[in-house]
């Protein structure tokens, strides 16, 4: 994508599908229908739209591009994770071309191309899996007030935004509505079992790990993120876990320029981060409660946005996003 300048001018932005398929539903970002592939295999359509939401509330203006972005990285990352974790991590994208499904026009599946994602059908596990590897937000918070972050105990005398010793598993319950709630892993364990939690902290640090790394190589710091799992319909696999949702997106995690990186303080970032900091400004004037409906976002707040996700895609992937 060039011209970043102009995106909001040129490019519209899409808050919702239509799609002629059956078993529509709506996430706070996603699109979801029951469809088939021209194959004739049984599948989901995932379409990623320009929706955002902060504090687990929808905004009513979109992110022109968001969506694209969202699974254009997304398919980034899988596409590492097959070459570099496939012996030990499968997950459920199949597709990313919308021509691929059945039932679709031209018109249609050119008016969604670039925000799809065509994914095998599965449980997914009521858990989200959060790996953090630096002190922030709700982490930062409650170490702030107990010196632990689910439940783990960390050093004393840590400042905000600090790299911690190791990177740290600390699961979320996974809200429909409303909000995720951190969680111990010993509620993680009582709601999923334990030994799919144990299976499921070390396929997160493990993702977590190469995506910081490969990352710090771009100049990016990835501080935290988290991941869905979900386990397989097929009979013979349906105990072994597979990766599915978006991975290590500006939606999912924080991303950090490294060459502005100081511990103290909240950090720059490549992500959603600057929609926050703006709705807690709100929120501290007594302008919004953290309660839907969200405010409208002003143009200048979904200007700066827009350009934050163009470049956390052009630095990750070493390309613009070519839309």
């Amino acid at each position: 994508m060039k011209g970043g300048d102009e995106v909001t001018m040129v490019h519209d932005t899409i808050l919702e599908t239509q799609l002629p398929l059956p078993g529509r539903r709506q996430g706070k970002v996603r699109d979801i229908y029951e469809c088939r592939t021209k194959s004739g295999e049984s599948a989901l359509l995932i379409v990623a739209s320009d929706r955002i939401s902060a504090f687990d509330v929808v905004m009513p203006n979109g992110i022109p591009l968001k969506g694209v972005v969202l699974t254009q990285l997304s398919r980034f990352w899988f596409d590492m994770i097959g070459k570099q974790l496939g012996a030990k991590l499968q997950h459920h994208l199949i597709s990313t071309d919308p021509s691929d499904v059945d039932g679709l026009s031209d018109h249609e599946a050119s008016s969604i191309q670039g925000r799809v994602m065509i994914g095998r059908k599965a449980n997914v596990i009521p858990i989200e899996c959060v790996v953090r590897g630096y002190l922030a937000g709700s982490g930062w918070k409650e170490y702030s007030n107990t010196q632990t972050v689910c439940g783990i105990e960390l050093p004393k005398g840590m400042n905000q935004c600090d790299k911690l010793p190791e990177p740290i598993f600390t699961p979320a319950t996974k809200a429909e509505t409303g909000h995720d709630e951190n969680i111990a892993f010993e509620q993680a364990c009582e709601i999923a079992g334990e030994s799919l939690m144990n299976a499921l902290r070390e396929l997160s640090i493990t993702i977590y790990q190469m995506g910081h790394d490969y990352a710090s190589k771009r100049g990016i710091i990835l501080a935290d993120t988290k991941f869905e799992f979900a386990l397989p319909l097929e009979s013979g696999n349906n105990n072994i876990p597979i990766l599915v949702d978006e991975v290590m997106t500006p939606d999912s995690s924080r991303f950090w320029p490294a060459d502005q990186y100081e511990p103290g303080h909240d950090q720059p970032s490549f992500d959603k981060q600057y929609v926050r900091n703006y709705l807690e400004e709100l929120v501290d004037q007594g302008r919004w409660n953290k309660e839907p409906p969200g405010p409208m976002l002003p143009q200048e707040i979904i200007d700066n946005t827009t350009k934050k996700y163009l470049e956390a895609y052009r630095i990750l992937t070493g390309n613009d996003l070519d839309v």
